[in-house]
């Protein structure tokens, strides 16, 4: 039985190895692209879910208490950039919403208070959230309260989010 020469055969096998790489790097590249805008996609989408969710939160509030003026109706929070310290990693938006979240549901029982009384219900909200510790995504994070301020039945309030470190 004789044995047929690979000489021949060479040129065809490098062709067609360069051809298969070629199709597991777009592949690769096809995959990598899809994931970005998935994940863009997904972001998005939990954005718009927990502002849907706080809309609907206002307008059970707007509509039970419409006649009165006198009474926080919506409660709004924003975050300032804390200064991070070396080494500390960025605040991504997921977990931003979601500790703005759990902190909109923690301060829910000041819907509908009067607005002359946020001497005390300030005090006692600093007091129950300043320092407080929520954990999103297996990692700790502390809120320090910044500035509070009501106005046409709207309390806004400022807060700085850090990663939280044991001493």
């Amino acid at each position: 039985m004789r044995v047929p020469p690979f000489q021949r055969y060479r040129r065809f096998s490098q062709i067609s190895a360069v051809f298969v790489l070629g199709m597991v790097v777009g592949a690769v590249i096809y995959n990598a692209i899809f994931h970005a805008g998935y994940n863009v996609l997904w972001l998005t989408n939990q954005e718009l879910r927990l502002q849907i969710e706080q809309y609907r939160k206002d307008i059970k509030t707007l509509k039970k208490y419409n006649n009165t003026s006198t009474v926080i109706r919506e409660i709004k929070l924003r975050t300032e950039n804390s200064k991070s310290e070396e080494g500390a990693a960025s605040l991504d938006p997921v977990s931003l919403k979601e500790i703005i979240s759990q902190m909109s549901s923690d301060l829910e029982p000041m819907r509908g208070r009067s607005m002359f009384d946020i001497d005390t219900d300030g005090k006692l909200a600093r007091l129950l959230l300043d320092g407080k510790i929520y954990i999103v995504r297996e990692k700790e994070y502390a809120v320090k309260i910044r500035t509070m301020l009501v106005m046409e039945g709207v309390l806004q309030i400022w807060v700085e989010i850090h990663p939280y470190r044991r001493t």
